[in-house]
């Protein structure tokens, strides 16, 4: 937020009054005069292009193309669930590693899919139109219809192709943004578990570290590897300290543009309650996790991604609980308020938005267990159970199907079932005895949180016990079958009506209370909202001009930095670390045991490699796998995490804490090389 200032005086004090690396900004809005000017570089929009056009979205994670074959580099961390799908309790690739010798042995991530950013338009005064003059759930649906309107003029039936319009500056602007999506996604590579997540959640949103945590994806076309002329040039060289870089990714939410109000919502009511139910679900995991090799092998990616969600809460609220780091953020509303108030006119959206808190508040609880949609909140719906969000996606899929696509649920529109499909027909394992546990936690957790009184949790779970219930619904369901959900989605309302599924039954069952949830957050929280946070973006753009970046939202962004360590209480360290620092560190012990292949290798690798290195670049959760490049277009690394420090920046920037911590291409040749013996992937990447 230090960023706000008039367009008349950046060029004149901007260097004395923000961060220079602050920022996650769009490819059509990027600084590039001063981020030349701050870092020495001399790009262009031509290198833009080509960095934009190098960069790819994989599920919820970002990655890079380093190959004109399709060959992508990103975190292994962000292939886990492909690992965990394609494995076997008898071949669990992540103890062994997936190392295939040729191109014909890679294996295809079930339900996985890539895309790559190809163009942006404005679109914004269409869908403000849609909205004019209405309130409450009447504008929702209505910019919600206009949406689909336009993603479905973009890209029809395209099945090569996503078009999506995303909200930036929190309704200031509305952008179309195209994508060349692939459907055919294979894992080419990924290391041992071990090697990537060495020192376990103990080193985790920290640095120093230890990890090669990198794997490779490839993007097939028609059966074949994607042609991909355009791609970043593999540079393993060892990285030199207070080198300026770039950082290209899709970093998935930050809230900087909220207001000091909203903001309280989120530290005492969103963050405590996420993090109560992380930790109590993470718990339930590792206690069954040690029951037996095999829960073990079935928990091993949920307890993961739990352990990153709370530790995530605890940067986050660190912040929101930090005097000083709260009265920033009050200096910096003031300030906006004392230059945009006097011309915001009767409707003023502060006072619109703090209003709306007290409603916000009162109903989160509920929609986060029963929709998560928030947006602001992290809660699993179901505990996660994916039987149960198939049936849901096949219940509402099918309702709304019914309908014409402008009077749908928005995830349901014509220009989004395509991807509702590739996730609803993905080949993807469930494991019984986890998908119970899941589910009776998210029913007991329901029904404490809104008590056994409220009406809803009657409808959740008549006479039945949450064990009861959630054991009969996994027992009975046939929806592990992919076929199974093919035909029924196939076959319309008609078919889920007709269905004796348990779980199908159970979702038609529960449509009204969870329906109900949704409308009234949307009439009463998300649409006044959006109609206030529209006033102040206006606001905003008339007080601080184009010098403003709106919040992350998913979408692909650029920041930059520099290589550099760390000197704040908490974090003193220098820029690297080498793999003679994992040799010292290494104990025998998990989590600070070696992985066997990489041991095994300890003397082919020369011990002052870089493994990992910290970047003063702006970066949040999303972030993970996003390309480090330098001037020349050259790929120098992956970042795959950044410290509990930074955890903050989903509220606001802090040059002096914020840093990302980066996997190098040395490291990841190193491994591909001496440790793992993928000399075709080194030969593609061009290494000599």
């Amino acid at each position: 937020m230090r960023l706000l200032l008039t367009a008349s005086v950046v060029a004149l004090s901007f260097a004395a009054t923000a961060h220079a690396e602050e920022g996650m900004w769009t490819y059509d809005n990027f600084p590039i005069a001063r981020a030349n000017q701050t870092l020495g570089t001399h790009i262009d929009q031509a290198w833009l292009d080509r960095v934009r056009l190098s960069s790819v979205k994989f599920g919820g994670c970002s990655a890079g193309l380093v190959s004109d074959a399709g060959l992508v580099m990103t975190n292994n961390h962000c292939v886990a669930t492909c690992v965990a799908n394609l494995s076997t309790q008898a071949v669990n690739y992540a103890e062994t590693g997936f190392t295939p010798r040729t191109r014909e042995e890679e294996l295809k991530c079930p339900g996985g899919t890539a895309e790559i950013l190809t163009d942006i338009s404005d679109v914004t005064e269409r869908v403000r139109a849609a909205g004019e003059g209405l309130t409450g759930q009447a504008f929702n649906r209505a910019r919600d219809a206009e949406i689909g309107r336009i993603e479905q003029e973009a890209c029809g039936d395209a099945t090569d192709k996503r078009c999506q319009v995303v909200t930036l500056y929190r309704g200031g602007q509305f952008k179309l943004y195209t994508y060349k999506k692939y459907s055919d996604v294979r894992l080419a590579f990924a290391p041992e578990d071990r090697a990537a997540t060495f020192g376990g959640d103990l080193d985790n949103f920290s640095f120093p570290r230890f990890a090669i945590d990198a794997a490779f994806i490839r993007l097939y076309e028609n059966g074949a590897p994607a042609e991909t002329p355009t791609h970043f040039t593999w540079n393993a060289s060892r990285p030199v300290e207070n080198t300026p870089v770039f950082v290209t990714g899709s970093p998935g939410a930050t809230q900087r543009l909220l207001t000091q109000d909203q903001l309280f919502t989120v530290r005492d009511v969103v963050l405590p309650m996420d993090q109560l139910i992380a930790s109590e679900l993470r718990g339930r995991l590792i206690r069954f996790s040690e029951e037996s090799e095999e829960n073990a092998f079935i928990a091993m990616d949920p307890i993961v991604g739990l352990e990153n969600t709370y530790k995530r809460g605890l940067g986050r609220m660190r912040a929101l609980t930090d005097p000083g780091f709260m009265r920033m953020k009050a200096e910096q509303e003031a300030d906006f308020r004392a230059r945009a108030e006097a011309g915001v006119g009767a409707e003023n959206p502060w006072t619109a938005l703090t209003a709306i808190q007290p409603i916000a508040r009162e109903l989160y609880p509920a929609y986060a267990l029963l929709e998560g949609r928030t947006g602001i909140g992290t809660t699993p719906v179901a505990g996660g159970s994916q039987l149960f969000l198939w049936a849901r996606t096949l219940v509402r899929g099918a309702q709304e199907r019914a309908k014409p696509s402008a009077e749908r649920l928005p995830e349901f529109g014509d220009a989004r079932l395509s991807g509702v499909q590739s996730g609803l027909f993905a080949e993807e394992p469930t494991y019984p005895e986890l998908e119970q546990l899941e589910l009776e936690w998210w029913l007991s957790k329901t029904r404490e949180w809104l008590t056994a009184d409220d009406a809803r949790v009657r409808t959740l779970l008549g006479r039945e016990s949450p064990e009861q219930l959630s054991a009969r619904l996994v027992e009975g369901t046939k929806l592990a079958d992919p076929a199974v959900r093919r035909a029924l989605w196939e076959g319309g309302l008609a078919a889920i009506e007709a269905s004796d599924d348990p779980m199908i039954q159970y979702l038609l069952s529960i449509q009204e209370p969870t329906r109900a949830i949704r409308a009234d957050w949307e009439t009463r929280v998300q649409a006044p909202t959006d109609q206030a946070a529209e006033r102040l973006a206006a606001a905003r753009f008339a007080a601080y001009g184009d010098t403003v970046y709106p919040d992350a939202t998913g979408t692909l962004r650029l920041t930059y930095g520099l290589i550099e360590g760390s000197d704040v209480p908490g974090q003193r360290w220098g820029a690297f670390t080498t793999f003679g620092g994992l040799w010292d560190r290494a104990t025998g012990a998990a989590p600070f045991d070696v992985a066997p292949k990489l041991l095994a290798a300890r003397d082919r690798i020369d011990a002052d490699t870089v493994l990992n290195m910290a970047v003063s670049s702006d970066t949040i959760g999303g972030s993970s796998g996003s390309p480090v490049v330098n001037e020349a277009g050259e790929i120098l690394g992956a970042n795959f995490d950044s410290t509990v420090l930074t955890q903050r920046n989903a509220y606001g920037y802090d040059r002096n804490t914020n840093r990302s911590v980066i996997v190098t291409t040395g490291a990841v040749t190193v491994a591909l090389r001496d440790v793992y013996g993928m000399d075709g992937l080194v030969r593609e990447l061009g290494v000599r």
